[in-house]
């Protein structure tokens, strides 16, 4: 035992309950540089940082209470300012009244998580800037689509239908192509506007995300020739306003990766908020169960990284009679970035 205590480098320490060590082996001298003597006579916490001090010593209480001090870690100063990162498992005996305690050093550990969730969010802040470079281009395209292309369009379709008034003196051949041309001129500029709303989010800023969400319901019936309903309002109010493009994005690619044709049945879409999370769902029925390329193409649209980049989690299950349901759950606050995200992004996870 007692070369046990001597020799290895983990650091073990003997402590009484008044919070003064009783006895350390060599490896706590050697790490915290400071001479036996004064490491023996002054209080254990002394040598805690600062902003450790507080935690350290709630914990401590709850240790003489009899509850067990594992996986605890926190900083202590060494004698020449430098900050050491150690990992703590305690026992109180209380009939002797000491704390055996043995530390190992994960300073190493620390700087490495440090360094990586500054790459973190370094990455987060790059791939925002582009999230919001992407969107501003988006809704710039959309403004040129509606305010210019569509004004032109209108411009021409009016000139048409003066053509058409004056057309008395046209033959029916005429005649019937001016009228053909005032029509399709008005389906272009349907498709104009309804392209500039798909494409562009100012629409939330306008009605807001829930009847946004409605208007892509409507669209996608529409275009699929199946109903397509939106179910449960969420809170808007407690959605906060940089999720909305989000959760909007995703519907979309959700909805435009069914198939058209006669493979969808029913679509039903369902945005509802509770205990800290937004779940957005949609839920397809077909005939014989998975709509043919659904699933392949939903994976072609990278929905899973997007999902998992604002610390949401994505689900594709099964339902009874052969639906098929995709969930989407995300936290109603963007959490701040831990330290082995960038990590768990690197391994693909």
């Amino acid at each position: 035992m007692f070369s046990f205590f001597e020799h290895t480098p983990d650091l073990v320490c003997i402590a009484g309950k008044d919070g003064y060590f009783r006895k350390i082996n060599s490896a706590v001298v050697q790490k915290l540089q400071y001479p036996l003597e004064q490491l023996m006579q002054q209080p254990i916490a002394s040598f805690i940082h600062p902003d450790d001090r507080e935690p350290t010593a709630r914990r401590r209480k709850e240790l003489l209470e009899g509850k067990a001090l594992v996986n605890f870690e926190n900083r202590y100063l060494t004698s020449q300012g430098e900050t050491v990162w150690l990992h703590w498992t305690s026992l109180y005996f209380p009939e002797k009244e000491v704390v055996f305690a043995i530390a190992k050093d994960v300073t190493a550990r620390k700087r490495k998580e440090k360094e990586l969730e500054e790459e973190y969010r370094q990455a987060k802040g790059l791939a925002t800037h582009f999230k919001t470079r992407l969107e501003k281009d988006r809704n710039y395209l959309a403004a040129e689509l509606h305010e210019e292309l569509a004004q032109i369009a209108s411009a021409v379709r009016m000139d048409l239908g003066w053509l058409s008034s004056q057309s008395a003196d046209f033959g029916p051949e005429v005649q019937h192509r001016l009228a053909h041309a005032v029509s399709a001129t008005g389906l272009l500029i349907n498709s104009l506007r309804k392209l500039s709303y798909s494409i562009g989010t100012g629409m939330l800023a306008e009605v807001g995300l829930y009847n946004t969400l409605q208007w892509l319901c409507d669209e996608t019936a529409l275009l699929l020739k199946v109903p397509c309903r939106l179910e449960g309002r969420g809170e808007e109010a407690q959605i906060p306003a940089d999720l909305w493009v989000d959760l909007f994005r995703m519907a979309q690619e959700i909805l435009g990766s069914l198939p058209g044709g006669e493979a969808v049945k029913d679509v039903r879409v369902a945005l509802a908020q509770a205990k800290g999370r937004i779940t957005l769902s949609v839920l397809v029925r077909a005939e014989g169960g998975e709509p043919a390329g659904f699933l392949r193409s939903l994976e072609a649209t990278g929905l899973q990284a997007w999902v998992a980049s604002i610390h949401g989690s994505l689900a594709v299950r099964k339902q009874k009679g052969g639906s098929l349901r995709v969930s989407v759950r995300v936290p109603d606050r963007l959490p701040p970035p831990g330290p082995l995200a960038l990590a768990g992004i690197r391994a693909g996870h």
